[in-house]
């Protein structure tokens, strides 16, 4: 089915603009401007906007790649299907044939020929015979059983594809509602600017350096914390003070001093980050140049597919604007900012995690 070209209006008419002022206005203060100065709360609400739009159209065509490689894998699955039932229907008369051999006593031949022997040396071959006859019986009935439960497999994986391909529509269809009403949004604040000229090329720029700068930062932010949590747990044991043990149960108390110090061990990085621990949250924040990222998340514990404590990203901020949920949640795909007990003592797992003021404290017991 051919695919909609889809483009948010707001790019459509900073476009337009982009075209005009290009061949008939030159303004340049507005030119060396920063992206992310906003000097009133409508502005810097309309900015949010269009950064948003831009966030969420690309989950719009990341969902509709991803529906697109599950159809396929659908159509593949059907196929497979159709051939698999072909191949079932011929074992099935196969093995059909063979128990109703052995049910209408077709088989009893078998049996007189153990006792019609005449010498031993022909009871043995007449041994060798039968068990050739009752393999071959029961290699047909394998193999039936075999197609029947491969079959049984593929059908309920088709099931399970239908469904999230029921999941991606519904995703594509809230992911696009909420672009369009972006999008009347956008454009109804604008056209109530006298300013709207200098808002859409503040769009541009903001937007140019998301794209050229702020998705590479933040990502290499989250692969540096991705890489330094995976180190945590050898951290932990070389640092035994952390870890406090009572009868069967362990706490771990991080202070967000000792946690700086060792992501700043890890990567020069974060010698421009700084993580707190206030509030029940886990609050992250930096700045180098033209890029400061804050990010604000919580743990929880998870015990599948393996005990661990997840950390959840609540807010996303680029240069004083908030990223929207779709790329929060992406980060969380894309890094894992987990730690598992594990990791430490084999036999350990999280029960309870929590945030008092300047620590992180982790509750263990023994994992029966």
């Amino acid at each position: 089915m051919k695919q909609i070209n889809y483009k948010p209006l707001f790019i459509i008419l900073l476009a337009a603009f982009t075209l005009c002022t290009a061949l008939f206005l030159r303004p340049p203060a507005l030119a060396e401007q920063q992206p992310f100065e906003a000097e009133d709360s409508g502005t810097q609400a309309i900015l949010e906007k269009s950064l948003s739009l831009i966030e969420i159209d690309k989950e719009i065509d990341r969902i509709q790649e991803e529906k697109e490689l599950l159809l396929l894998s659908l159509d593949e699955t059907e196929l497979l299907l159709v051939q698999q039932e072909a191949e079932l229907s011929d074992k099935q008369e196969q093995a059909g044939k063979v128990l109703r051999a052995y049910y209408m006593g077709d088989r009893n031949f078998v049996y007189a020929a153990l006792v019609s022997f005449e010498s031993l040396p022909q009871w043995f071959q007449m041994l060798d015979f039968i068990e050739i006859i009752f393999a071959s019986d029961k290699n047909t009935l394998i193999q039936y059983a075999n197609k029947y439960d491969l079959l049984k497999e593929n059908k309920n994986k088709l099931e399970s594809r239908q469904q999230e391909l029921i999941l991606l529509e519904e995703q594509l269809h809230e992911q696009r509602s909420r672009v369009l009403a972006l999008e009347a949004e956008v454009a109804d604040e604008l056209k109530n600017r006298s300013d709207a000229e200098r808002i859409l090329l503040l769009i541009k720029q903001l937007s140019d350096h998301w794209n050229t700068q702020g998705v590479e930062a933040v990502r290499q932010y989250f692969q540096a914390l991705a890489n330094a949590m995976s180190e945590l747990p050898g951290w932990i044991q070389n640092n035994k003070h952390l870890l406090e043990s009572k009868g069967l149960t362990y706490t771990i108390t991080v202070p967000d001093t000792d946690l700086n110090a060792f992501l700043r061990e890890q990567n020069q990085m974060f010698n421009h980050f700084v993580f707190e621990f206030a509030d029940g949250q886990i609050i992250a924040k930096g700045k180098n140049e033209e890029i400061e990222i804050s990010v604000t998340g919580h743990y929880s514990i998870e015990e599948k597919p393996k005990n661990g404590i997840i950390f959840h990203v609540d807010k996303l901020i680029f240069n004083g604007f908030p990223l929207p949920d779709t790329t929060r949640k992406q980060l969380e795909k894309d890094f894992d900012l987990g730690f598992y007990p594990q990791l430490i003592i084999s036999f350990l797992k999280a029960d309870e995690v929590k945030v008092e003021d300047g620590k992180l404290i982790i509750k263990l017991s023994i994992a029966l």
